[in-house]
């Protein structure tokens, strides 16, 4: 009789994407899978593959779940600005709590292992390409609402924003200062006043 799994999957890809989050692709070892998931090896490769098909489905995961965070966010939010400034504000305190300083994924893993890895990089262009057209739509809808002026240039802006959230996850890695955070958020912000 085939044996039954002893561990939920998704669980088991919850702590792999928190382990990759919080080390790399490089810096994780089999053994560290091992040990942090609570699985044997056979069990790892038998239900996820090896080390970099796990890898390539916790980022999915946590590229999903970022996409769902963030549409949540937004619908919530009481105005476009708002929903801005609640995805920046929850940024800069989610570094101020993060003992490890893990940032953001993605951009950990842009920063690692682009350039040398094509499909990689496909998959990160249509994840910044998705977040940016997000930004946009949002911005549209504030200047279809009043909230903006209306020749604001929408996918510029989303763009400029997409870099601004980018680079402050990575800075906040080094220096997660929340005075020079905020005032770094405050004055990227400052382009939707205009």
């Amino acid at each position: 009789m085939p044996r039954t799994k002893q561990f939920n999957e998704e669980e088991i890809l919850i702590k792999a994407m928190e382990l990759f989050w919080e080390k790399g692709f490089h810096a994780t070892s089999m053994q560290d899978l091992v040990s942090r998931l609570g699985i044997n090896r056979a069990s790892l490769y038998a239900t996820f593959g090896g080390k970099e098909e796990l890898f390539n489905k916790a980022f999915s995961r946590y590229r999903s779940a970022t996409s769902d965070m963030l549409h949540s966010l937004f619908e919530k939010a009481p105005s476009v600005k708002a929903g801005f400034q609640q995805l920046f504000d929850m940024s800069i305190r989610e570094s101020m709590e993060d003992p490890f300083r893990k940032g953001c994924f993605v951009v950990n893993t842009t920063t690692e292992l682009i350039p040398g890895d094509g499909e990689l990089l496909q998959i990160l262009n249509e994840n910044k390409s998705n977040m940016e057209h997000f930004f946009a739509q949002c911005i549209q809808k504030g200047i279809a609402e009043g909230e903006f002026h209306k020749d604001m240039d929408a996918e510029n802006v989303a763009a400029m924003l997409f870099t601004l959230y980018s680079g402050m996850r990575v800075v906040s890695k080094v220096d997660p200062d929340p005075i020079k955070l905020k005032k770094m958020l405050d004055t990227g912000l400052s382009i939707l006043d205009q």
